[in-house]
């Protein structure tokens, strides 16, 4: 089977599967207990660990706080900040086609009494610069933006909404889940950013792990946001809990392994999209439509309507020979919120399959299109 789905989650890399066997078994150290060796060996390879994620984003291995993943880092983002600040302001704006985990999030905290502005989205998904501007009041306190939508790869101009916020002083977050590994990022470069979620299992690590990048003010102090998990006060007291140390080294190891091949990857990724792109348009020649941009764009994404198809049979009937989806991971229950978003009928939404490539495969794997 040919596996099309790595929006939705990837296979392990080999490497980092080896980096972590010897934190499963014999190096089960608790990083927070001290002086004895396999304590002392659990805490330096956190330590490590949380360099090469430092690396890979561009910050501060000060700035980066270990989670369970984008839905817990979205989560502890926008409800600690709203928490925090409450007395300054109770404005969050984001958009219509964010992950579930940054939507619900905020219509919880309308539940609460918070006021959330959700911005509209062009045919590709991605903001308008001046409605951002024209929605940010007095009381805005937060801005939450996905950097790469999930679904048709569109990427925001971060820089640019960075340098909005930080104009006005507004804190930013954005969910960065489907970037890394695929775009550049250096935090030091956009200092609007004020918070950034990831997740290692988008790029080659394992699930149940990711981290939150926390920016440092001039005077190096974290910002302060009310901690989802209260407990023993790891993580600087911002998220407690055991450490995973098996899964924090293969978060590091992908990402020493995303950080060397990130220009490599993007190359193949964009040679195997042009060609997964040229099989279907001679094959299903009038048949197909493509909802994602060709530019500005995380590589190796694809969203394509199928005319006249149900996407769920049609995921069905090729599940035998390959892997993809009709959307989100996180709301296949339901016809895509984005595709809805940028305009699409329900009947489009519901004939809409989405490609997801990446580096691991090669363009003849992609051959057997051409025996459909």
């Amino acid at each position: 089977m040919l596996y099309l789905d790595n929006s939705a989650t990837t296979p392990i890399h080999p490497d980092v599967k080896e980096a972590m066997l010897p934190y499963l078994m014999e190096e089960f150290g608790n990083p927070s207990s001290k002086y004895y060796s396999v304590a002392e060996n659990a805490k330096n390879a956190v330590k490590d660990a949380r360099e090469t994620v430092a690396s890979l984003l561009g910050c501060q291995d000060g700035e980066v706080i270990f989670t369970s993943g984008s839905t817990e880092s979205n989560n502890m983002v926008i409800k600690g900040v709203a928490d925090h600040y409450s007395s300054k302001g109770n404005h969050i704006i984001t958009t219509k086609v964010e992950h579930p985990s940054v939507l619900e999030t905020c219509r919880y905290l309308e539940t609460k009494g918070y006021e959330v502005t959700y911005l509209n989205v062009d045919k590709f998904g991605r903001i308008d610069l001046g409605d951002l501007k024209a929605s940010i009041k007095e009381n805005t306190i937060l801005v939450t933006i996905i950097w790469g939508n999930n679904e048709l790869g569109s990427l925001n101009d971060l820089k640019a909404i960075s340098e909005v916020c930080l104009e006005k002083n507004i804190f930013f977050h954005t969910d960065a889940t489907q970037v890394i590994g695929k775009v550049d990022i250096d935090l030091k470069e956009c200092p609007g950013i004020t918070f950034l979620s990831c997740s290692a299992h988008k790029f080659h690590g394992p699930k149940g792990i990711g981290a939150t990048f926390i920016r440092k003010d001039r005077y190096e102090i974290l910002t302060k946001i009310t901690p989802l998990l209260h407990g023993g006060g790891q993580e600087l007291g911002i998220r407690s809990g055991t450490l995973a140390v098996h899964n924090i080294v293969g978060l590091g190891k992908a990402a020493e392994i995303a950080k060397s091949n990130l220009a490599t990857n993007v190359e193949k990724l964009n040679l195997l999209e042009g060609y997964l792109t040229s099989i279907l348009r001679d094959k299903f020649s009038g048949q197909i439509i493509f909802n994602h941009d060709n530019q500005n764009k995380i590589p190796g994404v694809l969203s394509v309507q199928f005319e006249g198809v149900n996407n769920e049979l049609l995921v069905k009937g090729l599940a035998p020979v390959i892997a993809v989806s009709t959307g989100s991971a996180c709301s296949s229950s339901k016809p895509s919120h984005v595709l809805n978003a940028i305009g699409l009928s329900l009947e489009e939404v519901r004939s809409t399959l989405r490609f997801s490539l990446s580096s691991l495969i090669s363009k003849e794997d992609l051959e057997v299109f051409k025996e459909l």
